[in-house]
């Protein structure tokens, strides 16, 4: 698929272009949404609402990546959802850590790959207790680990997709991986083993 011509025609009018980019990307925008929404219904909503607002915005499409065009609209509705949930009654979220330039080595184990046969049952628990952990993070802090940690983005495409520099995606990133770090002792049991070996070494 050649992104840049796609794109170019659907700015140009062309609908099949259009289709073809969103069909491309709709899983990966469906997961972003469903990881900071944590509900699948909310998730589909997030991302018809923002293919919507591509479609009607393709004028306002300047090149680049249209990708990272479209993962910016679909994070942005999620937050939107997640700007309106606050305004109900909801568990707190925990306060902020002390600033923090702090690096903790990329858990790949949050990737989202297919367990193995006899890990999934494990692996669930492990996921309901990351998404858990995730759904307690700030908004900002919970984008920047979706993106980096679960879709294996790279630190510019998530500063991209989010619109901060990329040192501000580097700090929010190390504070949020301190935060999950510090929520999933409680699930020390569910962690891969040299995790959890590190983790108890620290206590």
């Amino acid at each position: 698929m050649d992104e840049a011509l796609l794109a170019q025609a659907a700015k140009n009018g062309d609908l099949n272009a259009f289709n073809r980019l969103v069909l491309e990307y709709q899983d990966l925008a469906y997961n972003v949404a469903f990881r900071l929404l944590s509900d699948p219904d909310s998730a589909s909503d997030a991302l018809q609402e923002a293919v919507i607002s591509a479609y009607r915005s393709l004028d306002n499409y300047r090149g680049g990546s249209f990708k990272s065009w479209l993962l910016r609209m679909v994070t942005n509705k999620c937050y939107d959802e997640l700007r309106r949930r606050k305004r109900r009654p909801t568990i707190p979220l925990e306060p902020n850590d002390p600033e923090t330039d702090e690096e903790i080595e990329s858990p790949n184990w949050l990737a989202d790959d297919s367990p193995s046969p006899e890990e999934e049952m494990m692996r669930m628990d492990l996921d309901k207790a990351v998404q858990d952990c995730i759904n307690h993070l700030p908004e900002e802090f919970r984008a920047v680990v979706v993106m980096v940690d679960m879709q294996a983005m790279d630190y510019q495409e998530a500063a991209e997709i989010i619109g901060k520099p990329l040192g501000t995606i580097k700090s929010r990133l190390a504070r949020a991986r301190i935060k999950l770090r510090d929520c999933l002792q409680q699930f020390r049991e569910l962690l891969p083993a040299v995790f959890r070996l590190e983790t108890e070494e620290t206590l």
